[in-house]
């Protein structure tokens, strides 16, 4: 086997690959003869089949087989030897399209090696970790926010007529053709008016009512009703009205508290101090994280594999304009052009994408089988009913494993960078904090 350079130019390569028909001869025959004494042909015993039969029989496909070996196996020691990493897969094509048995085989071969990735002084990198408190105001306005969630209601002056949005206390029974019918009736019941969750057209009905009044209602059950007997029928409701109530705002107290599984007002107010502080974090590491991308792309410079620049800024390019374009669904759309912006940004990425890499495996950073399982979950809670058919369409996709793995290794690589960095801390506002996210948003 010969292998020959043909190309070398920046990350490009090219070689041409000959093999010759003396060693592809040698390796049917070896595969052959391996194959001889389980071979069973009829006229002969077991294993007796002579040598010329089997060629004759089995050659064309051993030789098939053993041709892409051959290449297969010519890559990968050339890969071996010349330590080169390809950036996409290898382009291989045979030249000699004529070949026929007892000629050499003679491969082309094209790639685009990965770059040597220099070093970095992460020492030296300078970050800025913002820092947050959760203070009392802050707590006191989740608090209201949680208190109108956690939305009550209180009677309404008697004799005010039921508003949409008012919630009506009522007994009622349903009829159909005179007869009550199973599950249509309640007692003290509690209906939010402008709800929708009862049969379409009844809550209507009711805008007006007073306490104590009686009122009929009559609807008709939809065609596709899930109770068969009632599906398209006319029912009627007599409805009694024992309470008219208007939305209040929770009262900010313990039963409040209570609703939201917490033991008291001090332990709900624990735990939004809690998850404010863990927003905040998360909001200052996004920060920090841009920062520290922003130090590794100026602090690096080196080549890049164009058919990777051109295949990100491919993407980029066709996901703003889906951005633009929402009621677009699928890629039956004219090509989308990157731009110069697009191709700047690729560059950027791919930059950064080559060089986090790098840094993980010198660091043998690893992602655990826990943190893919947890990954796999969080994105399975995604399909609510069909997480074991998620489940199974990760184990059999390795390219979905990659997408879950990727922003997880990322973020280890980014946390290890952190640890090695210069990292002052600063107090600000929320305000301020907000306003930085905002300002990486727009970028």
């Amino acid at each position: 086997m010969q292998v020959t350079e043909t190309l070398n130019e920046g990350l490009k390569r090219g070689y041409a690959i000959t093999i010759t028909a003396a060693e592809i001869e040698a390796k049917v025959n070896e595969k052959l003869a391996e194959a001889q004494p389980e071979v069973e042909m009829k006229g002969f015993r077991k294993g007796k089949v002579p040598m010329a039969l089997l060629k004759k029989q089995f050659g064309p496909r051993i030789m098939g087989e053993v041709m892409q070996e051959s290449v297969d196996g010519a890559m990968a020691k050339h890969f071996e030897d010349s330590g080169d990493r390809p950036a996409m897969q290898p382009e291989v094509k045979m030249t000699n399209e004529n070949w026929k048995e007892g000629d050499d085989v003679n491969v082309e071969m094209s790639y685009e090696k990965l770059p040597e990735i220099p070093e970095v002084d992460l020492s030296t990198i300078k970050l800025e970790k913002l820092v947050v408190k959760s203070d009392d105001a802050a707590v006191d306005e989740a608090l209201g926010n949680l208190a109108e969630t956690a939305q009550d209601f209180k009677d309404r002056k008697k004799g005010s007529k039921a508003k949409d949005g008012d919630q009506v206390v009522m007994d009622f029974v349903g009829k159909v053709d005179g007869e009550a019918f199973e599950g249509g009736s309640a007692e003290d019941y509690p209906l939010v008016l402008g709800s929708n969750s009862f049969i379409p057209g009844f809550e209507d009905q009711l805008v007006g009512v007073k306490e104590g009044e009686e009122k009929a209602v009559t609807v008709s059950f939809p065609e596709d009703y899930q109770a068969e007997n009632l599906a398209g029928k006319e029912a009627v409701f007599d409805c009694t009205i024992k309470a008219v109530k208007e939305p209040a705002k929770a009262e900010i107290n313990d039963e409040m508290a209570k609703k939201f599984g917490a033991e008291d007002l001090d332990a709900l107010k624990g735990q939004i101090a809690e998850r404010l502080e863990a927003e905040y974090a998360g909001a200052a590491r996004a920060v920090m994280k841009r920062g520290l991308l922003d130090e590794l792309d100026k602090a690096v410079s080196f080549d890049l594999p164009p058919s990777l620049v051109d295949a990100e800024a491919g993407q980029i390019a066709h996901q703003l304009w889906h951005e633009e374009n929402p009621d677009v669904e699928g890629h039956d759309h004219p090509d989308v052009t990157p731009t110069d912006e697009h191709k700047a940004l690729a560059e950027r990425r791919v930059r950064l994408g080559l060089l986090l890499a790098d840094l993980g495996q010198k660091a043998e950073v690893e992602v655990t089988d826990a943190e893919m399982s947890q990954a796999v979950m969080n994105q399975a809670r995604q399909y609510p009913g069909q997480e074991r058919q998620f489940f199974e369409f990760v184990q059999q996709n390795p390219q979905m494993q990659q997408q879950l793995r990727a922003p997880l290794f990322e973020d280890k690589v980014v946390d290890y960078v952190f640890d090695k960095a210069s990292v002052t801390e600063k107090e600000i506002s929320k305000d301020e904090l907000q306003k930085a996210v905002e300002k990486l948003e727009d970028e």
